[in-house]
C-alpha cells in the first residue's frame, strides 16, 4: 500500500488514518498537563505583578492557584464597601510550559476553572479567545494552533479584578461576602483525539432506566458511540449499549435499563461510572468515563420534594467556598473536612452560597451523601442575559452528571433573571427544578428568615412547599442552633415543608496579610457560622446535632420503676434503625474534694426493626444495681460507624448529691453568733461568715487561709427588694438566720443556715419580677472577682453555655474548663466560652489564684451563671440577651437569643419571655413563691 509513496507522504498519510480513528487498538483516553497546582495545598508558582494596591508595580511570583490579597497584594475588600473603597487592581501572570510533541496532531485545550473575574489569556503572545466574564465558572479555549508542540511555550494571562461588565459586578462582587481577585481555582491542559467527546450528560433514575447524551467534536468518519456501565472498581454492570452517529449532528443518544442497581440517596450514597467510546469504523477512537448514581428527584407541587420516591426534609446549611488564609482557593482535603463536619452535626443538604464549588467539593458530596442546591452567582442583582446564559451553560454543563445536586438555585435574593430559566432545562438533561430563593417560586415557597409560625394565608399557612433558603441568621452566639428545635419541629410536622437551610457554615474571617495577621470579619457582617474560621466548633454544632439527629429518644426522667425500656423515633428517610448500632453505659460522678469515685459500666444493646417515618423501642439490658449509678448515657452510631447521638439521663438528683456532700465529720463544736456594728459574725467550725443585720446579704467569708471574696448574695437578680426583719435561732449546734422581707417585695424570704462543719446552707423564697408577665430572668447573684477566676469544675449540662432556645447539644458530666473571655464569633476564639448560662447544676468548684470554693444545690433545673459576656464592637441587640448584675448567679430561668435577623419571640415558644404564676391563697406567698436551696463550702483550698 505503501511502496509507491515517498517516506514524507506515508508519514503525513499514518498521522491521517490515526486521527480517523483507523489503526487503534485501544480508544484514546483525554491526557491532562496540570500547569497550576491542584489546589490550595498543592501550588505553582508564577511570576506575578500586581497593576495597584500593596506590593504591585513590579515582578515577583505568586502560587496558583490563590487569591492574591491573601499574598499580600492589591487591596482587600468585603462586598458591602462603597465603589471608592474598592480595590479594582489587575494581576498580570506568566508562565513557561511544554507540550509534548505528541500532541502534535490532537485537540488541545486549556482550562481554567475558576478565576476572578475578567480573564484574557494569551498563548506565545497571541489571544487564545475573547475575554472571559464571571469568576466561578469553568472556561477554555483551544490553543492546539497556537502551541509549539516539543518546546516551551508562554501563558499570559491579565485578570481584572473587577468587571467591565456592570452586571457581573453587581451580581458577584456588590455582595455580603468578601471578594478577591486571581486565579484560584485550577489552570490545566486537555488533549484529546482530533474527533473526541466533547461532554456527557446523563440522566440515571432510580428504577435503572439510563439515558445519555454524547456530544462530540470533529467527528469525521466517527459512527457509533457505545456505553457500558461498572462499579467504581471497573466491574461491568449490566450490557453494552450504543448509539450512532447521525450525518451532520454533533450530539448522539443512548438509552438502556439496568437491572438491580442500587440507588443514590444521602444515606446510602451509591455511585457507578459510565464508560463512553466512540469508534470510527470499528475502530476505538476516544474514551470519556464519568461517575453518577441511579436517583430520581421530583417536586410535587402542594406537597414536597422527593427523591426516589420519599418526601425529603433537608436539614441543610448554606456553605462559602473559603479559608482564612487562602480565600476562595480551595482543596479536596478541605471539601472532604466540611462535608464531614456537616454531617457530624447530622446535615443532610447543603446549598452553595452564592456561587457554583469547585469540582471536587460536588464529588464528596456525591460519594460522602450529601444533597446539594447549586447556584448561580447574583447576590441581590442578576447578570444581564447576554453574559448570564452563557454562565449558566458553562456551570450546568460542568456539574450535570453529579447526583449530589437535586436542584439549581438561579440566582439569590432579588438576584434572578427571568429570561435564564429556560436553559437550565436545556442544558439538564435531568431536568432539575430551579428555585428562586427569598421569593415565592416555581411552587416553593422559599422565603428567607421569616418567623416562627409566620404567613396569613402564605407560607406555613399556605399551599407552597415551605423551603426557606436561608433561615436562622447566625451571628455571634445567636441563631443556627438557637431557634432551631422549635422551627425543627414545626417543619417535621408541616408537610408542605421540605426543610430548609441555615445561615451559615463558618465564620468569614480572613487572615489580613497587610494588618499583621488579624483575622477579620468586617465587623458584624461576617461572624455568622456555626463553626469559627478555622472550623472551631460553636455551642450550636452541638445543638444541631442533638436536633438533627435521625435517631430520636423520648425525654422522660429514670426512676426507680425504669425497665430499661426506650421510647425511640426513626427520623431517617430512607434507613431502618435495625442498621443502626446502639450502646449504653451507666456512670457515677467524681464529687468535689474527692467524695465519691468516678466509675462506668457499659453495654450494647440490640437494635430494633423500626422503619424510617415510625417509632419503637430499644431494650437496655441493665446490671440489678443500675439505680445506684448517677447517669445513663445511650448512644446511637450509623451504619458507617459515625455517632448520631448521645443522650445522657440523670438518675441520680441534686439532693441525693447534696446528701452525699452533706455526710461530713462534725468538728464537734456548735455554731456560734456574735453581734458587732450592723453585722453578724458566724463561726461554723473554722470557717467565719459576716452576715448583713440590715439585709442578710453575705459579706465576708474567711477560712483559716485567709479570705475569699465571694460575698453580695442573695441579691435578687430582677425586682424589688423591701428588707423588713432578721430573726437568729439556734437548733442543736446549728445556727439558722432568716431575713424576711415586705409584701410588695419581690424577694420573700432567705435563710442562711451553718453546720458546725463550716457549711452553709441558703433556702430561698421568690417571686419574679412580674407574676403573669413576660420576663427576661429570675435567681439570686454574688460577687466575686472575675480576675481571680482560672476556670471551673461543675456537675451539670455542659460543657457549652445555654439559652432558653439553645438547651440543646449539653451532656450531663462533671466538666472543666479555663476561664476565657470569648466573644462567640470575634478572634481570639477560645471555645467552649468561659461565661454565661450552665444547665442543669449540681455542683461547682470555683477554681482561683487564691482559694477555691464550692457551691452546690439540692434543686433541680437551676443554671449557673457565671459572669457577663463581653460584646462585640457592633452589638446587636437581638443576640446580646440580658444579664442580671453581680457576677455569678444561680438561676432558674434565663434568656433566649434573637439572631442577626429576629428577635428572640419571633423564633418560637421556647424564643418567648419566661412566664411564671402558680396559684393559691392570695396571702401565703409560699405557696406561690419560687424555691431553691444553695449550700456552700469553703473550706475547698485548706
Amino acid at each position: 500500500m505503501f511502496k509507491n509513496m515517498s517516506p514524507v507522504f506515508q508519514k503525513k498519510f499514518l498521522i491521517l488514518l490515526f486521527s480517523l480513528g483507523w489503526f487503534c487498538a485501544d480508544a484514546q483516553q483525554t491526557q491532562i498537563k496540570y500547569l497550576s497546582g491542584t489546589g490550595s495545598d498543592d501550588t505553582v508558582d508564577w511570576e506575578f505583578f500586581c497593576t495597584e494596591g500593596n506590593k504591585s508595580g513590579e515582578w515577583t511570583t505568586i502560587p496558583v492557584p490563590s487569591n492574591w490579597e491573601l499574598f499580600g497584594f492589591g487591596k482587600y475588600n468585603y462586598g458591602h464597601a462603597k465603589d471608592e473603597e474598592r480595590g479594582k487592581e489587575e494581576g498580570l501572570y506568566k508562565y513557561n510550559f511544554d507540550v509534548p510533541n505528541d500532541w502534535k496532531n490532537m485537540q488541545v485545550k486549556i482550562v481554567f476553572e475558576g478565576s476572578m473575574t475578567d480573564t484574557e489569556v494569551k498563548i506565545n503572545g497571541k489571544l487564545a479567545g475573547k475575554i472571559h466574564q464571571g469568576a466561578y465558572y469553568r472556561f477554555d479555549y483551544d490553543i492546539s494552533r497556537l502551541l509549539n508542540y516539543g518546546k516551551s511555550n508562554l501563558l499570559e494571562v491579565r485578570v481584572a479584578k473587577h468587571s467591565a461588565n456592570t452586571s457581573i459586578n453587581k451580581a458577584e462582587r456588590h455582595a455580603d461576602y468578601w471578594i478577591f481577585g486571581g486565579i484560584f481555582r485550577p489552570v490545566y491542559l486537555e488533549a484529546k483525539p482530533t474527533q473526541n467527546i466533547r461532554r456527557v450528560a446523563v440522566d440515571a433514575q432510580a428504577n435503572g432506566t439510563l439515558n445519555a447524551e454524547v456530544f462530540l467534536h470533529n467527528i469525521g468518519r466517527a459512527d457509533q458511540v457505545t456505553a457500558q456501565v461498572m462499579t467504581l472498581d471497573n466491574k461491568p454492570v449490566g450490557e453494552s449499549f450504543s448509539g450512532k452517529v447521525s450525518k451532520g449532528s454533533d450530539k448522539v443518544s443512548l438509552q438502556s435499563v439496568i437491572d438491580d442497581i442500587k440507588t443514590w440517596n444521602p444515606e446510602d450514597p451509591n455511585l457507578y461510572k459510565v464508560k463512553f467510546t466512540l469508534y470510527a469504523r470499528g475502530n476505538p477512537v476516544h474514551e470519556m468515563d464519568t461517575r453518577f448514581g441511579f436517583r430520581t428527584v421530583e417536586k410535587r407541587d402542594r406537597d414536597g420534594i422527593y427523591v426516589n420516591e420519599v418526601k425529603i426534609k433537608f436539614k441543610g446549611v448554606n456553605r462559602h467556598t473559603f479559608w482564612p488564609t487562602t480565600g476562595r482557593a480551595s482543596n479536596k482535603t478541605r471539601s472532604i473536612e466540611d462535608v464531614k463536619l456537616m454531617q457530624e452535626m447530622n446535615m443532610n443538604a447543603v446549598r452553595m452560597s452564592h456561587y457554583p464549588p469547585d469540582t471536587h467539593f460536588l464529588d464528596v458530596c456525591d460519594s460522602l451523601g450529601m444533597m446539594v442546591l447549586d447556584e448561580l452567582a447574583g447576590w441581590h442583582d442578576a447578570y444581564d442575559t447576554e453574559v448570564g446564559s452563557r454562565l449558566v451553560k458553562q456551570m450546568v454543563t460542568r456539574d450535570v452528571n453529579h447526583p449530589s445536586i437535586v436542584l439549581w438555585t438561579n440566582g439569590n435574593e432579588s438576584g434572578h433573571n427571568y429570561d435564564l430559566v429556560p436553559l437550565y432545562a436545556e442544558y439538564d438533561i435531568q431536568n432539575r427544578e430551579v428555585v428562586h430563593p427569598w421569593q415565592p417560586f416555581n411552587g416553593m415557597a422559599t422565603q428567607h428568615y421569616r418567623g416562627y409560625d409566620y404567613g396569613s394565608g402564605t407560607y406555613w399557612h399556605g399551599h407552597k412547599i415551605v423551603f426557606p433558603t436561608e433561615f436562622l441568621h447566625g451571628l455571634y452566639d445567636g441563631g443556627s442552633g438557637a431557634g432551631l428545635h422549635d422551627f425543627w419541629e414545626l417543619m417535621w410536622n408541616k408537610p408542605r415543608a421540605a426543610g430548609g437551610f441555615l445561615w451559615v457554615f463558618a465564620d468569614e474571617g480572613v487572615v489580613r496579610t497587610d494588618q499583621d495577621g488579624k483575622i477579620d470579619t468586617y465587623g458584624s457582617a461576617a461572624p455568622d457560622g456555626i463553626v469559627g474560621p478555622f472550623h472551631e466548633k460553636e455551642g450550636s454544632f452541638f445543638a444541631i446535632k442533638d436536633i438533627w439527629s435521625p435517631v430520636r429518644f423520648e425525654n422522660i426522667d429514670i426512676t426507680k420503676w425504669f425497665d430499661g425500656s426506650l421510647n425511640v423515633e426513626n427520623r431517617y428517610f430512607f434507613t431502618n434503625l435495625e442498621e443502626c448500632s446502639f450502646s449504653w453505659r451507666l456512670a457515677k460522678m467524681p464529687l468535689p474534694n474527692g467524695l465519691q469515685n468516678e466509675e462506668e459500666v457499659s453495654g450494647t444493646a440490640a437494635a430494633p426493626s423500626v422503619e424510617p417515618g415510625h417509632k419503637g423501642k430499644i431494650k437496655l439490658d441493665m446490671p440489678a444495681d443500675w439505680f445506684n449509678y448517677d447517669v445513663l448515657y445511650v448512644t446511637a452510631t450509623d451504619k458507617f460507624g459515625k455517632d448520631l447521638y448521645e443522650k445522657s439521663w440523670p438518675i441520680t438528683l441534686p439532693e441525693d448529691v447534696i446528701a452525699v456532700m452533706m455526710n461530713r465529720k462534725e468538728d464537734g463544736r456548735a455554731v456560734t453568733m456574735t453581734e458587732t456594728g450592723n453585722s453578724l459574725i458566724v463561726q461554723a467550725g473554722s470557717i467565719e461568715y459576716t452576715i448583713g443585720k440590715n439585709n442578710g446579704i453575705l459579706e465576708k467569708v474567711v477560712n483559716s487561709n485567709g479570705e475569699i471574696p465571694f460575698v453580695g448574695g442573695p441579691s435578687l437578680s430582677a425586682g424589688e427588694v423591701i428588707f423588713e426583719s432578721l430573726k437568729t435561732r439556734m437548733e442543736g449546734d446549728t445556727l439558722h438566720i432568716t431575713s424576711s422581707f415586705g409584701k410588695e417585695s419581690r424577694m420573700k424570704e432567705f435563710t442562711w443556715t451553718f453546720f458546725p462543719s463550716g457549711m452553709a446552707k441558703l433556702n430561698i423564697y421568690y417571686v419574679p419580677k412580674e407574676y403573669d408577665v413576660d420576663f427576661h430572668y429570675m435567681g439570686v447573684d454574688f460577687n466575686y472577682p472575675e480576675e481571680l477566676v482560672k476556670g471551673i469544675q461543675w456537675l451539670g449540662r455542659g460543657p457549652y453555655r445555654v439559652w432558653k432556645n439553645r438547651m440543646q447539644g449539653v451532656e450531663m458530666a462533671v466538666h472543666q474548663k479555663d476561664y476565657n473571655n470569648t466573644i462567640t464569633g470575634v478572634p481570639p476564639l477560645i471555645y467552649p466560652e468561659f461565661k454565661g448560662y450552665h444547665a442543669n447544676l449540681y455542683w461547682a468548684k470555683i477554681e482561683s489564684k487564691e482559694q477555691a470554693f464550692t457551691v452546690a444545690t439540692s434543686s433541680e433545673d437551676v443554671f449557673l451563671r457565671l459572669f457577663t459576656p463581653a460584646q462585640p464592637e457592633e452589638i446587636f441587640e437581638r443576640t446580646a440577651p440580658p444579664f442580671p448584675n453581680g457576677d455569678i448567679s444561680f438561676m432558674q430561668a434565663i434568656p433566649a437569643i434573637g439572631t442577626k435577623s429576629n428577635e428572640a419571640e419571633n423564633l418560637g415558644p421556647s424564643g418567648r419571655k419566661n412566664i411564671f404564676f402558680d396559684y393559691g391563697p392570695y396571702d401565703d406567698w409560699r405557696l406561690r413563691s419560687k424555691v431553691m436551696d444553695l449550700y456552700f463550702d469553703f473550706s475547698a483550698g485548706q
